[in-house]
């Protein structure tokens, strides 16, 4: 087996491509397996520009080292043979976008959207770390064996620089080739389809200037994974005219002492409204004053008939007087013989 810088074994070929190919190698050094990346000049290339470009995938190479990023592939360094560059990166165990795409056809909705926004979050680590990507397609992208979606390819000297509008567009490119497969029409129900391709349209406009910010896209990306719905634009005053005022408070209620933990306040397991303690004292004295008046007035009624009745007590101790009947005091001669008394007044009956 052939051993490059006299460090790396060469075990069997991973992925070949128009610059190169990548080798499945021990690092035995490290007693590590690790993605060894063949450099090769393009055919036709004169002679003297080969060593110019083999320095320039160099640098680039060790550009690509300063990405730090789950979604950006690992560059380890860089080995020499016969003054050939060889890029050493992780070795990322799964499939590339390109395989999975052949074998089992176009991703779930859900998948391609996450897939996506892991993409854009690795392209953005890189513009940061100063190493654009000079265009992402299935190929670059890996679909890890331990969930991680890889970009690799990174390495792009500044002149080449597409610039983020260009990554956006070729994300959208990347998506599209992700459904574009897709059994059409899609359930009316799954908003989900409509919203990513939607999306995809915006992203694949050729405008040079984008109507959207990679911040933009990858949020929205996430919340399609996640299943999120979609934010509504809340209408101005609406929040307000839903909300019952607050009545104002001085004292901090307590929750009833048989609520169980977690359970609402102010409410018990009977579904029987429970009354706030802070609002039996206000209870007790609104109520106490009523009482007062209720009792002051009994006692005074009490007293009206008691006067009355001894009242009636002394007039009857008396004879011959007394109320008539229906208690009216009669002024007609009680019988034969009776005279009016001088001046008028009431008639006395004898005994």
């Amino acid at each position: 087996m052939t051993v490059i810088a006299g460090r790396y074994r060469l075990l069997d070929v991973l992925a070949e491509g128009a610059t190169g190919t990548v080798w499945r190698a021990l690092d035995e050094t490290d007693r590590h397996e690790v993605a060894l990346k063949e450099l090769r000049a393009p055919d036709g290339l004169p002679a003297d520009e080969v060593p110019l470009l083999y320095a320039r995938r160099e640098r680039e190479a060790r550009a690509a080292a300063r990405i730090s990023h789950p979604a950006g592939v690992r560059v380890l360094g860089v080995a020499t043979e016969d003054g050939r560059p060889w890029v050493v990166m992780e070795l990322v165990r799964g499939l590339s976008l390109a395989e999975t795409l052949d074998a089992a056809g176009p991703l779930p909705l859900r998948e391609a959207a996450r897939v996506g926004a892991e993409v854009l979050a690795g392209l953005r680590a890189a513009r940061e770390a100063g190493v654009p990507h000079r265009e992402v397609d299935p190929e670059h992208v890996l679909l890890a064996n331990d969930g991680r979606i890889v970009v690799t390819g990174f390495g792009t000297a500044p002149e080449d620089d597409p610039g983020p509008a260009a990554e956006l567009r070729a994300l959208g490119r990347l998506l599209d080739v992700t459904v574009s497969a897709r059994p059409s029409p899609l359930p009316a129900k799954d908003d989900r389809a409509g919203e990513l391709r939607a999306l995809v349209e915006v992203l694949s406009n050729e405008d040079p200037e984008h109507p959207l910010t990679a911040d933009q896209v990858e949020r929205e990306l996430r919340r399609m994974a996640t299943g999120g719905a979609r934010p509504a634009r809340a209408e101005p005053g609406r929040a307000e005219r839903g909300r019952a005022p607050a009545e104002p408070s001085t004292r901090a209620s307590a929750a009833p002492a048989g609520d169980e933990p977690g359970g609402h306040i102010g409410s018990r397991r009977d579904n029987t409204p429970a009354t706030p303690a802070s609002s039996a004292p206000d209870s007790r004295r609104s109520t106490s004053p009523r009482r007062s008046h209720v009792l002051l007035a009994g006692l005074i009624g009490a007293l009206l008939i008691a006067g009355a009745l001894a009242y009636h007590l002394v007039r009857d101790g008396e004879r011959g007087t007394g109320p008539g009947p229906g208690g009216v005091t009669s002024t007609a001669p009680a019988g034969p013989g009776a005279t009016d008394g001088a001046g008028g007044g009431p008639v006395t009956p004898r005994s």
